[in-house]
């Protein structure tokens, strides 16, 4: 069974960083490219990082590029995302996830974690 596991999310003041690591198990991790995702309220699913299963090409849409950095370590099943120079428009729920699918809403992804940044 896939099995996607975040933690490290929690409150922050503008500015701030929070590092975010989400467990993997259940599939061969190193195989698979992986992402993170996030869901603020009222909003859609959005995604904020892609990494390629070899971990050297990474990927961001513009609203995150430069703040936010993704990493694995195909060694431990463990997939990262640092979070630095946060906003307030990060709010939200972030979720690692597995893109197996064309539509996002429908991608393997875990709980998630949630990640409040207010002054």
């Amino acid at each position: 069974e896939v099995q996607l596991v975040e933690s490290g999310g929690g409150s922050v003041q503008p500015g701030g960083s929070l590092r975010l690591s989400c467990a993997a198990s259940g599939f061969a991790f190193r195989l698979h490219t992986m992402t993170w995702v996030r869901q603020a309220p009222g909003k859609e699913l959005e995604w904020v990082a892609r990494i390629n299963d070899g971990g050297d090409k990474t990927y961001y849409p513009d609203s995150v590029k430069g703040r936010f950095t993704v990493s694995r370590d195909n060694g431990k099943n463990t997939l990262s995302l640092q979070l630095t120079s946060l906003k307030t428009e990060d709010t939200a729920i972030y979720y690692c996830a597995r893109p197996d699918a064309s539509d996002l809403a429908r991608w393997t992804r875990g709980p998630g974690t949630q990640v409040t940044v207010a002054s």
